[in-house]
């Protein structure tokens, strides 16, 4: 083995250990919050339980579906939902903001790493105590709206898959919106028009079939839907094989895409900023 590889491999095993210290230190940390951690999730069950309440009184006066989807339907998607929700919160776009305000990139830019590899490490530990406490709502929430929910043991797997693809696609998207607080240090707006687009045209809103032809065309092409969409359509959609790995197929070109942006932004970024804040 030639030198060069010997220092990539060890390059790769130190990154490796760098996470899974990192993501370690987040379970813990969370795990010592976890009232908090789980009175948090509490107040996220009202925002899908309004869903499938609403959605499965008009599927009833409708007949009993609304574009094929049942009561049962609406509740297991929305139950998934909660999950993929929670999987998908990071580092969001305004924060880069504070951080710059604040003064904390300063520090961070000394550190040995990129400050994206500490903001994926600890947002991805808090994924596994989201994971577990996730569970009991999801059962409680299972008992009370019967979802109509049989996934197969491919389906499972693409799922776990899926979430944490999602999680990585939203922290790149988020991310390169976040560059721009580098030429603004107030980016609100162009914030909040990025979250209503991936609101309407993400699947996070209602099922992406209720939109109307010309959303769904639109949002074919663009990367909200596999951040939202299609790990929730992957647990309860009754996806074909080939389906399900089409989309992370997509879902994983979309990772690379928004990787690579976020690369070029960084480097056309970093080279404006100074130090401020106290």
């Amino acid at each position: 083995m030639s030198a060069i590889a010997v220092l990539e491999a060890g390059r790769f095993r130190s990154l490796v250990d760098f996470y899974a210290t990192t993501m370690r230190t987040s379970v813990i940390v969370s795990f010592q919050y976890r009232v908090g951690q789980y009175f948090y999730m509490l107040g996220m069950v009202a925002e899908p339980v309004i869903y499938i309440v609403v959605w499965s009184s008009v599927a009833r006066a409708n007949g009993g579906s609304v574009d094929g989807i049942t009561p049962e339907g609406f509740a297991a998607y929305y139950i998934v939902w909660m999950l993929v929700r929670n999987m998908n919160i990071c580092f969001g776009a305004p924060y880069w903001e504070y951080r710059i305000r604040e003064g904390q990139l300063s520090g961070q830019l000394l550190k040995p790493l990129h400050p994206l590899n500490y903001d994926l490490g600890w947002f991805a530990g808090m994924k596994v105590v989201v994971i577990v406490l996730w569970l009991p709502i999801a059962l409680g929430l299972t008992l009370v709206f019967h979802p109509s929910l049989s996934p197969t043991v491919l389906d499972g797997v693409v799922f776990f898959f899926a979430i944490w693809g999602a999680y990585l696609l939203r922290t790149m998207i988020q991310s390169t919106f976040g560059m721009l607080c580098f030429w603004t240090t107030r980016g609100q707006a162009i914030f909040d028009l990025y979250m209503t687009t991936e609101l309407l045209l993400s699947g996070r809103l209602v099922p992406l079939t209720l939109m109307p032809p010309w959303a769904q065309t639109l949002a074919a092409w663009l990367p909200f839907k596999y951040a939202f969409y299609y790990p929730i359509e992957t647990l309860v959609g009754n996806l074909s094989t080939a389906a399900l790995f089409r989309g992370l197929a997509i879902q994983a070109l979309w990772i690379l895409l928004c990787y690579g942006a976020f690369r070029v932004a960084w480097r056309a970024a970093i080279k404006r900023y100074s130090g401020v804040g106290g």
